[in-house]
Formats: C-alpha cells, sequence, structure tokens
C-alpha cells in the first residue's frame, strides 16, 4: 500500500533528514513557529497506509487560505488509465476561524469522467454528496460545518476532434471540520483514508476489506468509470 507524503506550506524553505520541507508559518512571523498539533497532524498524514489503486503524491499547498497547510493530491489508476483523481488540503488556524467552527479544516476536489448515460441521472449530484458524507461516517469519524459543490460537465467535440466520444465529467469541491481529539489533533489518517474511499467509490472501485462498505454508505458505485482527459 502506498503512504501518504506531502508538502508543507509554499513558503518552507528546510528540509528535514528525509528530504521532506519542514513547515513553516506565514511570512514575518517567528521562523520555526508551527503548532505541535499541526506538525502531529501532518505526521498521521505521511503515515497513513492506503489501497494499492491509490498514487499519492506531494503537491503545493494554497498559502493565503490559513497560517498553515499541508496537501497531497491523488489519483485512482488502473494500468495506464486514471479512474479518478482529486487533492485534499489540510489547513490549521491555530486562533480558529469562526466560520470553521475549528482550528482545522478539510478542503479537497474531485473529479471523474463517467460514461454520458450514466451523468444523466438527475439525482447524480445528490449521490455524490452522499459518497462523501457516507465515507467519513462509515469510518466512524466526527465532522462538522460541511459545504461544498457537485458539478457535471458534457463536452461534445466537432471538426477535427469529432471522432471523440462525447465526455461528462463529475467534479465534487468540498470541505469540512475535523473534530479535535487529544492534544487538539483531529484523526487526519482516517480522513485521508476516507477521502480515498470516496475517490475509489467514484471511480467504480468496489469497496476495500479496510473500507466502507457500499450499504454503509447507502449508495452505490457507478459502473463503467472512464478517466479524465488529459489536456
Amino acid at each position: 500500500m502506498a503512504a501518504a507524503q506531502g508538502h508543507f506550506s509554499d513558503h518552507s524553505k528546510s528540509a528535514d533528514e528525509k528530504g521532506n520541507p519542514e513547515p513553516s508559518s506565514d511570512p514575518g512571523t517567528e521562523a520555526g513557529a508551527v503548532p505541535l498539533a499541526f506538525r502531529h497532524a501532518v505526521e498521521a498524514l505521511r503515515s497513513a497506509r492506503l489501497r494499492p489503486e491509490i498514487e499519492i503524491e506531494p503537491t503545493r499547498p494554497p498559502q493565503r487560505l490559513a497560517p498553515h497547510s499541508y496537501a497531497v493530491e491523488a489519483a485512482v489508476v488502473d494500468g495506464e488509465d486514471d479512474l479518478a483523481d482529486g487533492r485534499l488540503v489540510l489547513l490549521h488556524e491555530p486562533a480558529g476561524h469562526d466560520a470553521w467552527d475549528g482550528t482545522f479544516r478539510m478542503v479537497t476536489l474531485v473529479r471523474a469522467e463517467l460514461e454520458p448515460e450514466m451523468a444523466a441521472d438527475p439525482l447524480l449530484p445528490e449521490v455524490c454528496w452522499s459518497w462523501l458524507t457516507g465515507a467519513l461516517e462509515a469510518r466512524g469519524l466526527s465532522y462538522g460545518v460541511p459545504s461544498g459543490t457537485v458539478t457535471r460537465a458534457g463536452s461534445h467535440y466537432f471538426g477535427g476532434l469529432s471522432d471523440r466520444r462525447p465526455a461528462t465529467q463529475i467534479e465534487i469541491r468540498a470541505s469540512w471540520t475535523p473534530r479535535e481529539g487529544p492534544g487538539g489533533v483531529p484523526d487526519t489518517a482516517a480522513h485521508l483514508a476516507a477521502w480515498c474511499d470516496l475517490l475509489c467509490q467514484i471511480a467504480g472501485l468496489p469497496p476495500s476489506p479496510a473500507g466502507p462498505a457500499d450499504n454503509a454508505t447507502g449508495v452505490v458505485s457507478l459502473p463503467q468509470r472512464r478517466g479524465p482527459q488529459q489536456t
């Protein structure tokens, strides 16, 4: 199984003995002034064990959403095909954020390409949103203030591209507040695993023995998924 790795906020310039960037705070703050809770939350993400179909790698996190951030991007891979991909960002505001109702926030983008006949289902947006909340709840995770959008977009090709089949992409943008545990640290490894469950489900993979079963989420996976086209 893959182990999660990733970068701290962009302005980190030092590195640890393994070559991973050390955390840093916003420009203008004292060097190394990174809260211990954030360090523990990120180490839990880095140590998470994921399904073998998941390929995960570092990506640059946003710099202006919170004083501290960490991000990974992942794809569900079948041979040479990417069946679904996405990005997960962990934000931390030590002083708390009124809109979050907490000090941590998870932010995500997940997308996959669907067969046009499946994308025509009028209940697809509601089903996709239930996959996200169901993945969190199936792992027994406590969270608050969930918000987001589910978007489906269709493409039809003409002229020199007319030989391509029509394509429809589903995209989930969401955020939620992971409830904090001992030491003010949320179970970020479990939240990452739940997020990967969502990726696998939107990719049409069967649930793994360690992941949530379809009947635990109350929905079924959509089969015959196609990977997002490269642009």
